[in-house]
């Protein structure tokens, strides 16, 4: 009597959490049974006690029995909250409002169980309420070129970005350090020395237009250019905003400062065998126009590229641009493969002095956090 109560509870138990757990036929006849965590009509994911989360493609279902309550948003926006049975093509979500509401298969957005839409309602208060620390994610680009032999030389990319994207603003910090030599030659000659970086923050005020403000600065060695700073604020419009691609223009003014120190140079008629030229020190305002593109391409290369043209008021100012292009393809989550390009040029560089400046670098990424948009 004992070992017949013993299997006659054990089959009760097997029966009653048979009629707890939610069920999902598919097309092909299959039954599975547990707990419906979500879905987004394309993918079914289903935690099972045995198996755990297994994750059904959205077409292979036939239909799904929820014995808990499921969040089901449906084309158009509307929500219906209940326990769900599905016949044919059609689902009907028994609610405590309206009653058993019906709706076909194919007109479904998204499932949610109780516990993941809690999860999905906090995570929408955290961006529409973000603390400064939230939502930061970034990047670390290194490059690194040796020969040895006929010739010695090494050169040293550095660059890191650190972005803090919500639906209403963001901001980006960025810096990039370039150093070559050539100790083939003595004394060793630097052939590469240059660190620029800055701050930018955008404040969308609507779903098209968004104003900012910048700060710059870049300091070259080899161009004698002790610091240069441009300050700067505007206004830009998304062209397009997708999550796998976005297009800016934007516009404004802003102030430039360029502190050069003095030099000298071979003279090619000596004597005397070298001129002295003086530091030089440049303020004016100026505007500012540019784009910026943004891009993925499936689920592991992306590419970014911006330019911004900065005309100077008045007219020994000149004017001045910059160009970055970068793409990465993912090896691991957090590891890539990079290659980017840069020009920096200036119209009116001191005397024997070129005004641009290339960069090409290819190296490692490593990525961290996790974007809030």
């Amino acid at each position: 009597m004992r070992k017949a109560a013993i299997v006659f509870l054990f089959i009760g138990s097997i029966v009653e959490a048979d009629l707890r757990a939610d069920v999902v036929t598919l097309k092909n006849g299959d039954r599975l049974s547990g707990a419906i965590v979500k879905s987004d009509a394309k993918v079914l994911v289903m935690k099972s006690e045995f198996a755990g989360e297994v994750s059904i493609q959205w077409d292979a279902v036939a239909g799904i029995e929820s014995k808990q309550p499921l969040h089901v948003g449906l084309a158009g926006g509307q929500m219906l909250v209940g326990p769900v049975t599905s016949s044919g093509g059609t689902i009907q979500v028994a609610t405590s409002s309206a009653g058993t509401v019906s709706a076909p298969k194919d007109t479904i957005q998204l499932i949610r169980s109780d516990a993941e839409q809690a999860a999905y309602d906090a995570e929408i208060e955290r961006l529409r309420h973000p603390h400064l620390a939230d939502f930061w994610s970034g990047q670390l680009d290194t490059g690194l070129s040796v020969t040895r032999g006929n010739s010695s030389t090494l050169t040293y990319t550095l660059a890191a970005k650190a972005v803090r994207s919500t639906p209403r603003d963001k901001i980006s910090i960025y810096s990039t350090a370039i150093y070559g030599i050539d100790d083939g030659v003595s004394p060793t000659l630097t052939t590469a020395h240059e660190i620029r970086g800055g701050i930018r923050v955008d404040v969308n005020f609507s779903d098209r237009m968004f104003a900012f403000g910048t700060t710059d600065f870049d300091t070259n060695a080899l161009q004698h250019l002790d610091l240069q700073n441009v300050t700067a604020g505007g206004a830009g419009i998304h062209v397009f905003k997708t999550k796998s691609a976005t297009l800016d223009f934007f516009a404004g003014g802003g102030y430039n400062q360029q502190y050069f120190s003095s030099y000298t140079l071979p003279n090619p008629t000596p004597p005397p065998p070298t001129t002295l030229f003086a530091a030089v020190t440049e303020r004016n305002g100026t505007a500012l126009v540019g784009e910026e593109l943004n891009a993925k391409w499936g689920g592991r290369t992306t590419f970014g590229e911006n330019f911004t043209y900065y005309p100077g008021f008045g007219a020994d100012s000149g004017y001045r641009y910059t160009f970055n292009a970068s793409s990465a393809t993912k090896l691991k989550n957090w590891l890539g493969f990079q290659i980017t390009f840069s020009d920096n040029f200036i119209s009116n560089p001191p005397a024997g002095i070129k005004g641009n400046d290339l960069l090409l670098s290819t190296g490692l990424r490593v990525t961290f956090g996790k974007p809030g948009t």
